[in-house]
């Protein structure tokens, strides 16, 4: 299931552990990625946190944490090559996973169609 925050991160939700990244949208109003600095694995993050930098040739900008929960692993791939970011945000460009807390608080993130009316 996909869930989405105001802050333009998504979370692909499967049992208690999220992938999460940033969306299509953020990737597209960042423009080209020149930078990822990731969290490290087992750090314990807390919602709304800031856990991640992304820097494009526009700017630089926190990805925040969506909930409370640990990183259990991070995509070295975007690290190592931050253009997977802008050529698949959802897909090849995950950030992390986290194991959640509290599975439960996802349901209080928008869904798709809730998070496509926020960008519109």
């Amino acid at each position: 299931m996909l869930k989405f925050t105001a802050e333009h991160e998504w979370l692909k939700l499967e049992g208690d552990v999220a992938t999460v990244g940033i969306t299509a949208h953020a990737a597209e109003q960042l423009g080209d990625l020149v930078f990822v600095e990731l969290p490290e694995v087992g750090a314990e993050l807390a919602k709304e946190a800031g856990v991640a930098t992304v820097e494009s040739v526009k700017a630089a900008s926190d990805v925040y944490c969506p909930l409370d929960g640990e990183v259990t692993e991070i995509n070295q791939a975007i690290v190592d090559d931050p253009s997977l970011v802008n050529s698949d945000p959802q897909g090849a460009g995950w950030f992390f996973k986290l194991k959640l807390k509290n599975p439960a608080d996802a349901d209080a993130l928008l869904d798709e169609a809730a998070y496509k009316e926020l960008i519109a």
